[in-house]
Order: C-alpha cells, then structure tokens, then sequence
C-alpha cells in the first residue's frame, strides 16, 4: 500500500527518512504533487519552490546513504510565510509594492530550519504585512479554510495553516502580533504555538526594538502538539542580532508533551468576560474543556478582572498596532520606499492604519500603555493562582472571503472592532506570555473551533503538556479525513 505521507506528523516523516524506510525526494515528490493538485482549492501557497526543495531532499538522502549525523527536521518539508525573508526567493510581504522583491537574506528562522535538515518547500500567502486577522491581498487574492472554500483561513498567517490543514505541508512558520497564529489554526482545525515573546529570535530591523508595542512572536502551526514543541525545540535559543532573546531553554521542549497536568490549574474564562460569543462556538468549548479535567487537572470558571471595558481594551491594542505599522512604514521610507506616496499600491485597511500610526502623539501612546499595564495586571492576577486561562480563540466562525476581507466590527450584536476584534487572542499581544490555539472541535455547520491556552510568563512548557493532554483526550486528527 502506498504511504500517504500527508497524514503523517513530521516526527514519524523524520524518523522514516532518517533509518531509510522513506526517501527525502519521494516524500517532497509527493508533497509536490499534492500541492499542484490542491493548492488552487485554498491559495494556501503564492510560491512553489520545486527546484530548490527536490535538491535539498537529494542532499538528505545523501547524507543518510553516507552515514552522516542528521538534523532533528531532516527530509521534513515546512511552509514558510511570505512575510519571513528568505535570500534568493521572492518575499512580497503580500504587498504590491513588493510583487519582484527577492530578499538577499534569510531570517534566523529559516537559518535555523535549514540547519535543522528541513526543507522549505514554498512560500505561503499573508495579508499585506500581516495587518489584519484575515488572509488576502492585493496581489494573490484570499486564502480559504479547507473546511469552506467560501470562508477564510484566518490571517494573517492563513497561508500557513491552510496548508498544514489540506496536507500541503506537515508543519508550517506563522507570525503573530495579534493573533495571527492562533486565528488561522481556529479557522482551519490546526495547532497554532504563540510562544514567550523573545523565545524565537528575530532579526528585527533597522528598529530593533518595533516589535515589542504589541509583542511581536514567529511561531508554529502544525497538525499535532509533538511537531509544534519539535519546531519550538529547533528555533528557540538566544541570536545576538535580537535584543529581546531569551536565552537557551533548560533541556528541550519536546519532552513537555509526555507530562502528566495532575498537578496543573485551569482558569476557565470562554469569553473573558468580556466579549460577545456566538453560541455555536461556546457549545464546542464548553464540551472541549472537559479533557483538561478528564486528564486530571484541575479546572475552575474565572474571569480575568479587567479594569476597562472590551472597547478600551481594543483601542490599547490598535494604538499599539498602529505604532507597529508607523515603525515599519518609516523603516521603509528611509530604505527608499514611501508606503504613503504609494498609497494607491496598498490595500485600504493597511493603508489607513499606516497613516494613523504616523500620527500617533505621545500622550496617545501612554495613555494605551497605561490600559496594557492594567491588561497585565489583570492576566498576571488569574496566573497568581493557575498555570493555565483557558478561552475560546475566536468568538464566531471564520468570516466569508470578500472584496477586501476584514472581520466583523460587531458579533452577535455587540461592538468588537475591527478588524481584530472579533478574536480573542490580541488581549495576549499586550503581554509576553506563551498560548496556542489548540482544535477544540467542529461546529453544527461542520467549521472548526479553536480552544486558547494562555500560559505564565516563560512557561510555553506548561503550554505544551496542556495541549498534548487535550490531543491525547481528544485526538483531532479525525476532523482532515473528509477534507
């Protein structure tokens, strides 16, 4: 029987090609392949590296024919966004001003991954510099969920878990500074990894320090919670060009997900107390949350104690963004290229954002600050008595693929914002702490739901082990059969 090597995780791929039992080209063959018969399906890739990937593979099997020591990811391919340079590849940032841009560098991650033995098999699609929960732009047009064609797969790294969702990719890099990772593995039924903000390092620049106003991560989205600490376990460490790094973990990542959560507390808040939730998606969450207690730990009903209302809570946020995007913009100018003279080549939303930001004054920006501190506050209060807060990822559906998509500025009647609101993960950009988005289920209309876990400060360990808990409890890997 042939193996279909879409259904399997990245561990067991590793494995195969490392004792010989799989061949490196045969299973980038075979991604290959799929990926030309499916990808029209999501738009999930904007470019296909076929060349450059069946090489890399050819060195792998090299290499295991040589008896050569191998890296933890070898053979393994892995989608990159199209937001992360990588030298000598097309990198549009999902932007027309940069539809013929080739980075002449590559990010540390893809250093890192390459180093690792993986292989980067494309390029995936990104809203235009990953500004909105959504995923579409200007010159690629919107990614789906594989779950409904009509519907989108979350941004901005919807690229990313669209492929990972229709077997396009076993494991795929995201970003997130608003959700970003968390939103797309909801809308496509795929771990999404947000981790400790400095725990993957970046090569932010020429501001080294833009992306700390939210907090800035790259992190994973893969099929189960073993690829995701497997990636975390080769991307994590301290680099010199990032100010923020952490340092190296004490032992790995990857043992994380065998441990026991008999001795874990769970603060259960679907909604935060805060924002409007659509019922189907709170049926699912009220049912997923039952595997944390059936694995033992120990879960209670708490809300975060907030000082401000959802709608202040937001404007911290996207003043926070907008500061993000003003920082970028004049990087940019300096380097040659005016986001604002070229308004007419940005999407309306991106745009708008980028003008407001560079309007910001100071007063405006700590006056957010002070609503990001009492956000911390409040976070840090539920973490002085549990490990975990648990939540709903988003608060409704994925949203329908549009003209320009941007998600709702109201759920179920009530203000949320746009276009971010209506996910519950921005909250957590305003704070370091690690979370992930973990498949909580399918709704009655047959759509994913995701599940939010919301670790302490530097405890992505305990992050980790939750999330394999609620795998082993509840496996999710049944919810791609029919896709």
């Amino acid at each position: 029987m042939t193996t279909q090597f879409h259904d399997l995780p990245a561990t067991d791929l590793r494995a195969g090609i490392a004792t010989g039992e799989y061949s490196a080209v045969t299973v980038i063959d075979a991604y290959l392949d799929r990926i030309n018969q499916r990808n029209d399906r999501t738009n999930a890739y904007v470019t296909v590296l076929e060349d450059r990937a069946r090489q890399r593979a050819q060195e792998v099997d090299a290499a295991v024919s040589d008896g050569d020591e191998l890296g933890p990811l070898a053979g393994v391919p892995v989608a990159v966004k199209d937001l992360a340079p990588m030298a000598g590849v097309r990198t549009t940032f999902g932007s027309k001003l940069f539809a013929d841009n080739v980075a002449e560098t590559d990010a540390i991650l893809v250093e890192r991954l390459e180093a690792a033995g993986a292989i980067p098999i494309g390029k995936t699609n990104a809203c235009e510099f990953g500004h909105k929960g959504t995923t579409d732009n200007g010159l690629f047009g919107p990614t789906s969920t594989p779950f409904d064609l009509d519907r989108n797969a979350g941004g901005s790294s919807g690229g990313s878990a669209a492929a990972v969702a229709d077997g396009l990719a076993p494991v795929a890099h995201g970003g997130d500074g608003g959700g970003s990772i968390r939103i797309p593995a909801a809308c496509c039924g795929v771990y999404g990894f947000n981790p400790s903000f400095g725990r993957i390092p970046q090569e932010a620049r020429p501001d080294a320090f833009n992306e700390h106003t939210p907090f800035v991560r790259r992190g994973p989205l893969t099929r189960t919670v073993k690829d995701a600490a497997l990636l975390l376990d080769v991307l994590s460490g301290a680099d010199a060009r990032d100010l923020f790094a952490l340092p190296d973990p004490v032992g790995r990542f990857l043992p994380a997900t065998d441990r026991p959560v008999d001795d874990i507390s769970v603060a259960y808040s679907p909604d935060l107390g805060l924002f409007p939730l659509a019922d189907p998606v709170r049926e699912v969450l009220d049912d997923a949350v039952s595997a944390l207690t059936a694995a033992g730990a120990d879960v209670v009903r708490v809300d975060p104690p907030f000082g401000h209302s959802l709608r202040e809570i937001f404007e911290a946020w996207k003043t926070t963004w907008r500061t993000i995007y003003a920082g970028l913009a004049e990087g940019f100018r300096v380097e040659g290229t005016d986001f604002v003279a070229n308004r007419d080549q940005l999407s309306p939303a991106f745009a708008d954002i980028v003008e407001e930001g560079l309007e910001l004054t100071v007063p405006e920006l700590k006056r957010a600050n002070r609503v990001r501190t009492s956000v911390a506050d409040a976070i840090q209060s539920v973490h002085d008595d549990h490990d975990l807060l648990v939540t709903s990822t988003l608060t409704r559906a994925p949203v329908e693929n549009g003209a320009e998509t941007i998600g709702p500025e109201t759920v179920e009647g009530k203000f949320v914002g746009s276009p971010i609101g209506w996910c519950l993960t921005y909250p957590f950009n305003l704070v370091p702490n690690p979370s992930a988005s973990v498949p909580a289920g399918l709704d009655e209309r047959g759509l994913p739901v995701g599940m939010q876990l919301v670790g302490k400060r530097f405890a992505d360990d305990t992050v980790l082990a939750a999330s394999a808990a609620i795998e082993r409890e509840r496996p999710w890997e049944r919810i791609y059969e029919k896709h």
